[in-house]
Parts: structure tokens; sequence; C-alpha cells
């Protein structure tokens, strides 16, 4: 996982919990270099929070990598849409390309707290 100062670490944290308790879904993300493809490691990871996996939206970004996936459950997929995470993803993408870790993990995690927000 890329190394966060601890306010960067507080900034994503306290984006997950806030996306959390708007939604009732479980939000996670990770920063760091995949380990073997892209896909199947952030499937993996989301995998790994077990009981919580079904109601749980992953971010995984691998900034050096140029890569970004968001795994959603499938209790999270039914208030989360593939076009949602599509456009939380064009969204992450534009700040993590001016090279902002945090401000692209926040912003997508915020923009898909919002949708499934929105959907009731």
């Amino acid at each position: 996982m890329q190394t966060l100062t601890a306010t960067e670490a507080d900034d994503v944290r306290d984006a997950l919990l806030a996306a959390e308790r708007r939604t009732g879904l479980r939000f996670a993300a990770y920063a760091g270099p995949a380990v073997g493809p892209r896909r199947h490691f952030s499937e993996r990871l989301h995998a790994a929070l077990g009981e919580e996996a079904d109601r749980a939206v992953l971010v995984f970004v691998d900034q050096r990598g140029r890569g970004l996936e968001i795994v959603t459950g499938r209790r999270a997929r039914e208030r989360l849409s593939d076009a949602d995470c599509r456009l939380a993803a064009a969204s992450m993408a534009a700040i993590l390309g001016t090279g902002d870790l945090v401000g692209g993990i926040v912003a997508g995690v915020w923009l898909l707290g919002d949708r499934v927000s929105r959907q009731g």
C-alpha cells in the first residue's frame, strides 16, 4: 500500500466513514500496486472483507501503474449501478491524473456514497 501521511489517512478514513453513515454500506479503499492481475487482486481484497463483502464497495487505486478498480458486493450492487461506478471512476481519474491520490480517493468515495444515497 502506498504510504499516506497521518492527515491524508484521516481524510480517507473520514470519507469512508461518512459514506458508510449515509448509505449503510461498507466502504473500503486500497492504494498501492496489485499483486497479479489488477481486477483479480481488487476482487480478492474485496472478498477479504469477509461477511461485510456482500454490502461493501472497494475502491482500488494503483497510481503508479495508472490503475483504478471499483468492486461492489451483491447487496451494494443493488444500490450502485455500473454507470454510477463509471462516473465515480472518471471523476477519480481526472483528479488522480493531477497527482492528487487522496483527493481522488475522497472524491470517488464521496460520489459513490452520494449516488447510493440518491437511490434511497
